[in-house]
């Protein structure tokens, strides 16, 4: 297994991709990744809200600071 040292470089080659973005007060949002920069802004298209496990509410696209994201997983959940 192979391990990618730079994580804004493993963003951008997934870019289009479904992602779930944790953020540091325990927000939870899923989206297709359309965007990042080199803080770690991330553009998600399609955004989800999650609660509990459950969609609340539908955004078209939004803009996740970097400063507030704990953690990325890359695919679906």
């Amino acid at each position: 297994m192979s391990f990618v040292k730079e994580p804004l470089s493993l963003l951008a080659k997934n870019l289009n991709l479904r992602i779930t973005v944790i953020l540091k007060d325990g927000s939870e949002y899923r989206g297709k990744i359309v965007g990042c920069d080199r803080i770690m802004n991330i553009v998600l298209e399609g955004a989800v809200e999650i609660v509990g496990g459950q969609p609340v509410r539908n955004f078209g696209r939004v803009l996740l600071r970097g400063y507030n994201i704990m953690y990325v997983i890359l695919g679906e959940v």
